[in-house]
């Protein structure tokens, strides 16, 4: 492990390909990261009712989230070229997150309400695996952590804007249309690995940094496990936020309903 401090490195240093420390998870500012997506959920949920009744705060947020969501993408891409990094194999955007941010994108600039429940579900359950286990090389505060946060939050944020903001909501029906999407996904992206010899989605093979992969066994099986595991999720995702409240705002009514008499 490099020993030598990290202060005073020229800031050409923080766009450097061969910056020399490496990403390690959960350090302090690893919990930095995490500690401030929590923070922005928060504010986001109980600044909710003022957020509505101010659209010119509304639309602040909405592109500011666009914005948090292109200009990452678009600076890794002149970054790979302009060191001549740009690889066909690893450089073009065919990861789940790569995918959901794009749709996040078009979702908040169009008010896609088809778009929603991919982003809901494929979004949030891609991109939090993301934050909390980062396939990262490079550690803060190279441009490369930036860049990857970033994106990633924003992709966190970007439905859970479109439910408290805007009232958008999934169904049951949504699940099976992302499980659909995501298989689609899967197969188009797949056909791209072989052809390319790449390793997008992580179909290939596990990414060489420890993820929640390492838990579902050897390839191909992860990918069957890792199917069913986001199955799984989407359902809590729904039942925990939608039916279950849901439920409960029903009963809440039925007591309060008063009783009309028969006479």
């Amino acid at each position: 492990m490099k020993t030598r401090s990290k202060g005073g490195l020229p800031i050409n240093t923080l766009f450097d390909p061969n910056y020399p420390y490496t990403f390690q998870a959960f350090t302090t500012e690893h919990w930095c990261i995490i500690g401030l997506l929590l923070f922005l959920i928060l504010a986001l949920f109980l600044f909710r009712k003022r957020i509505l009744g101010r659209p010119a705060v509304k639309s602040i947020i909405k592109w500011l989230l666009v914005a948090a969501l292109v200009l990452p993408e678009i600076c890794l891409q002149i970054w790979y070229i302009s060191n001549d990094m740009w690889d066909r194999t690893s450089s073009v955007p065919l990861e789940l997150c790569s995918l959901t941010m794009f749709l996040s994108a078009i979702m908040l600039i169009t008010d896609s309400r088809k778009i929603y429940p991919l982003v809901y579900f494929a979004g949030i359950g891609g991109a939090l695996q993301a934050v909390l286990t980062p396939s990262l090389d490079y550690p803060f505060p190279h441009f490369r952590f930036f860049h990857f946060f970033v994106a990633h939050l924003a992709i966190i944020i970007a439905p859970l804007y479109m439910t408290w903001i805007r009232g958008y909501r999934p169904s049951w029906k949504s699940i099976a249309w992302t499980m659909l999407f995501l298989n689609v996904a899967a197969l188009i992206v797949g056909i791209i690995n072989v052809a390319l010899g790449s390793n997008y989605m992580y179909l290939m093979n596990k990414p060489s940094t420890p993820s929640l992969l390492d838990l579902l066994g050897p390839h191909p099986f992860y990918l069957l496990v890792e199917e069913m595991f986001a199955l799984v999720l989407f359902v809590v995702m729904y039942t925990m936020f939608f039916a279950i409240p849901d439920r409960v705002r029903r009963n809440r009514e039925a007591r309060n309903k008063p009783v009309q008499s028969s006479f």
